[in-house]
């Protein structure tokens, strides 16, 4: 099977505090753990030991008004410290000492900002309705995958790749919908060819995607989405019909759960590493 382009990287994109806004980027070290810096951090309910998620709105309704940002750019030998801005527009450091209380006081429940998994412990994928709506209730296995590396806050791959393709297609079956791409917190954007608007990345499972001339990612498996496409974001309104759209027209099986799930994009794995840049060309191998 020969190369095949597919469009460039339109933008890019980091998460340094797992369920937090993260950062937009015009380059990034891709390692075999992702962008350099990408879920780096995550807070921790002590009561627990779960890993904090936007997948539980109901009991971490502050998530998505979180900004977290480093301090410095990140390298293969530091990550930095890393900084949040909270709703009420407090910053905090991950470098104070009293990080924890200013945190726990926020969200309203005791909780620590790690830098590490608390042992086998992990936010968890959502579990799906027979309708294949991901639903925010409990939690399967499916984050212990063997797709999520250890000793990480990935719920499964390290990379989510979206197209505008996709959010074409959406957006043309939903109007009344925004359609952004930080309801789905992909790492890359890539826009594909003029007039394309269909789900084209659900193709590129089990084959390579060359980016530039260094990064290869090998694609996985489509990403079943939840409740956290739908929760409001600083202007972004709540909307259940951006899943509710997914789930009847992107409905895909997913052999992890054994059934159907409403899809959004594609997750890859490190196949090779390098630097990745907005404008990078990619292509299908």
């Amino acid at each position: 099977m020969g190369q095949a382009a597919v469009g460039r990287v339109l933008s890019l994109w980091r998460y340094p505090v797992k369920s937090m806004i993260g950062e937009q980027l015009d380059r990034s070290d891709v390692t075999e753990r992702g962008l350099l810096g990408d879920r780096a951090y995550a807070v921790v309910d002590t009561a627990d030991g779960s890993v904090v998620s936007a997948k539980n709105p109901r009991k971490w309704p502050k998530m998505f008004f979180c900004e977290a940002a480093f301090t410095e750019a990140p390298s293969a030998e530091k990550i930095p410290p890393v900084r949040i801005t909270l709703p009420s527009g407090t910053r905090v450091s991950s470098e104070q000492t009293d990080v924890h209380q200013i945190l726990s006081a926020e969200f309203g429940r005791e909780v620590t900002l790690r830098a590490t998994p608390p042992g086998a412990a992990r936010s968890g994928m959502l579990s799906a309705g027979d309708d294949g709506l991901v639903a925010d209730e409990t939690v399967s296995e499916f984050a212990l995958a063997e797709g999520a590396p250890a000793g990480t806050f990935f719920d499964y791959a390290t990379i989510l790749l979206l197209t505008t393709a996709t959010l074409g297609k959406f957006e043309a079956l939903y109007p009344a919908g925004r359609f952004e791409p930080r309801r789905f917190r992909p790492n890359l954007l890539i826009e594909t060819a003029s007039g394309d608007n269909d789900f084209v990345e659900n193709s590129w499972v089990g084959r390579t995607l060359a980016i530039g001339d260094e990064i290869r990612l090998r694609v996985q498996v489509p990403c079943p989405r939840c409740v956290m496409t739908t929760l409001p974001q600083n202007e972004l309104p709540h909307d259940p019909g951006i899943l509710r759209t997914a789930a009847q027209h992107n409905k895909l099986m997913i052999p992890e759960f054994g059934k159907a799930l409403a899809c959004v994009g594609v997750y890859a794995a490190v196949a090779r590493g390098g630097v990745l840049r907005r404008g990078d060309a990619c292509r299908l191998e």
